[in-house]
């Protein structure tokens, strides 16, 4: 039997390793990517710098500048991450058609039927990677998925210089349970911290504790999830790489920056919000049969309410419609919101159905698919939407 080879990729503090190519100043000082002063933002990436403060993805910009008071925050650029992210991504599929991209800085790549090492392959990407590109990347190696991975985290969280990682770690085949043993369990993929929590009144502080315990208790214990995890902590992994990775949902969602009642506000961050997932649509060649919203209220409760649409679509009007429907029949007069999402999901790539009522011109898509083309060539900015104008109201959508 062939033992398979799998890497992880995962570029170093990818948004900052970009902005430090853009402005080179930056380069060794603590900034972060992210919410700005004074906001309800969160800071999205930080710096090794900044990471020497305590300072991580997620958390809100105010605690981060009081742990770090001189935090440089930079805006992002998003159009230039995916760019990058495309240049390295192209450089992944050059070692294997194999590859699952997980997320904009992240990959897993089969390269079984390569004839070097693990480790010679790992060099040789990241080598090329941070020639081609300037950018830092840290890679993991295994037998499978969840080793590979863990080997990642593992070499990156060995650095402790205020620099990027760019670590290789590779973990040869038929040591994977004593990789995985002495480290501690919230490490093992499916344990959050509900389940780390409940496992150490069990005394199980290490994967190698999990992996002593039996099966019947394990299934005992935690059900069906057991029999996983057990399985998981004894390093087996039998998934294989998903090539085609088909999103689940696609979503737009904004935090205000301060807590809003303001309905005329509110219907236009929906209006605009539902015109961006109809973008999004559209850029794929999807449409979505389901439609979603989600509010948070100033108490930090959440809600999210969706509707099935009787006909697929990726046309903005019946996407905002529908998320208006779904944004009454949540919302009461005087409800302060903090912060608002719209989403689509359950994909299909039939395409529209009209309801034999309707005119069956097709005037709106082929003026919806014209806004798109424009944009995609000459920026967001090129039209803007009369509901996004500060000052005119207006009714009409596109």
């Amino acid at each position: 039997m062939k033992i398979r080879k799998i890497l992880h990729m995962d570029l170093d503090a990818f948004f900052c390793s970009v902005e430090e190519l853009r402005n080179p100043s930056l380069k060794g000082k603590a900034f972060a990517v992210g919410g700005q002063p004074g906001t309800r933002g969160v800071i999205s990436t930080a710096s090794y710098a900044a990471r020497k403060f305590g300072i991580h993805s997620a958390m809100p910009t105010g605690r981060a500048l009081k742990l770090c008071p001189g935090l440089i925050l930079v805006s992002s650029f998003h159009s230039e991450y995916a760019e990058m992210s495309k240049k390295v991504m192209q450089i992944v599929g050059d070692f294997s058609p194999l590859v699952e991209i997980l997320s904009i800085d992240e990959a897993f790549l089969d390269v079984s039927d390569l004839p070097d090492t693990p480790l010679q392959i790992a060099r040789h990407l990241q080598s090329r990677i941070n020639r081609e590109t300037q950018l830092p990347c840290s890679i993991g190696g295994a037998t499978n998925m969840l080793v590979a991975k863990i080997a990642n985290d593992y070499g990156k969280h060995l650095h402790k210089d205020p620099t990027p990682p760019n670590a290789i770690t590779i973990v040869e085949p038929g040591t994977e349970a004593s990789f995985l043993a002495p480290l501690p369990i919230d490490a093992l993929w499916g344990v959050g911290p509900k389940t780390a929590e409940r496992m150490t009144t069990l005394h199980i502080h290490t994967i190698g504790d999990l992996a002593k315990r039996s099966m019947d208790e394990m299934i005992r214990l935690f059900g069906q999830s057991g029999c996983d995890l057990l399985e998981r902590a004894k390093g087996i992994d039998t998934r294989e790489i998903q090539v085609e990775h088909e999103a689940k949902s696609i979503s737009q969602e904004t935090t205000f920056d301060n807590d809003t009642a303001d309905e005329e506000y509110l219907l236009k961050t929906i209006r605009r919000l539902s015109a961006n997932v109809g973008t999004q649509l559209r850029k794929q060649e999807i449409t979505a049969k389901t439609i979603r919203i989600k509010i948070r209220w100033a108490s930090f409760e959440t809600h999210t309410r969706q509707l099935a649409l009787t006909y697929p679509t990726d046309r903005d009007s019946v996407i905002t419609a529908a998320a208006i429907d779904l944004f009454h029949k949540i919302w009461s007069k005087g409800k302060k919101v903090r912060l608002i999402g719209v989403g689509a999901a359950q994909f299909t790539r039939e395409a529209i159905q009209l309801n034999l009522l309707e005119k069956t011109d097709d005037r709106e898509e082929r003026l919806l698919r014209s806004v798109d083309e424009l944009r995609e060539r000459f920026g967001k900015q090129i039209l803007i939407r009369g509901f996004d104008l500060p000052e005119v109201k207006n009714n009409h959508t596109l």
